[in-house]
């Protein structure tokens, strides 16, 4: 069965947001959303070179994205407010370097995906010699507090939801 349909559930969203993308459940939709469900995590199986990332702590995931969601909704409201109404003088727009200590691809990949969604930040990469984060920050004032934020609101809970005990140090 692993072999025709390797991630069920990836099949099952795939059908499912057909159907509803196309507002209809006739028995075309449900053939051809159904193709996709089988046919595309068949053609994308080989994109995931190490293999499915586990989730080791889903309710820290549901804590971690209702926080940026949060986040992100409040970084809307300061950079609109910023670009609309401060004097461009006043902005500090500055580079800021954050050491990192998470190694979990997948996790750099999420933490990359939630600083570049929230307004005002952009990954700019990880200089390898340090293992820092090069981080651009629209205005910039306090770099301690920046610096805190993506080591504890973000970084540590992705490290407990994707490393291993044994890569973060911990005694299995």
């Amino acid at each position: 069965m692993k072999r025709w349909l390797p991630h069920p559930v990836v099949s099952l969203t795939l059908c499912v947001l057909w159907l509803l993308l196309n507002q209809t459940a006739d028995a075309a939709n449900l053939l051809l959303g159904a193709l996709l469900g089988i046919v595309v995590p068949l053609l994308v199986r080989n994109l995931q070179p190490l293999g499915y990332p586990r989730m080791r702590a889903p309710l820290t995931f549901i804590r971690l994205m209702g926080m940026a969601g949060v986040e992100i909704v409040r970084s809307c409201f300061n950079v609109s407010r910023i670009i609309l109404f401060a004097d461009y003088k006043q902005v500090n727009s500055q580079f800021i370097r954050i050491p990192l200590t998470i190694t979990d691809p997948y996790g750099l990949a999420m933490l990359s995906c939630l600083i570049n969604m929230t307004p005002g930040t952009v990954w700019v990469e990880i200089l390898p010699e340090r293992y820092e984060l090069s981080l651009h920050v629209f205005d910039l004032h306090d770099e301690a507090w920046w610096i805190e934020t993506i080591k504890t609101r973000y970084e540590q809970p992705l490290i407990e939801i994707f490393e291993t005990e044994a890569a973060r140090g911990d005694p299995a």
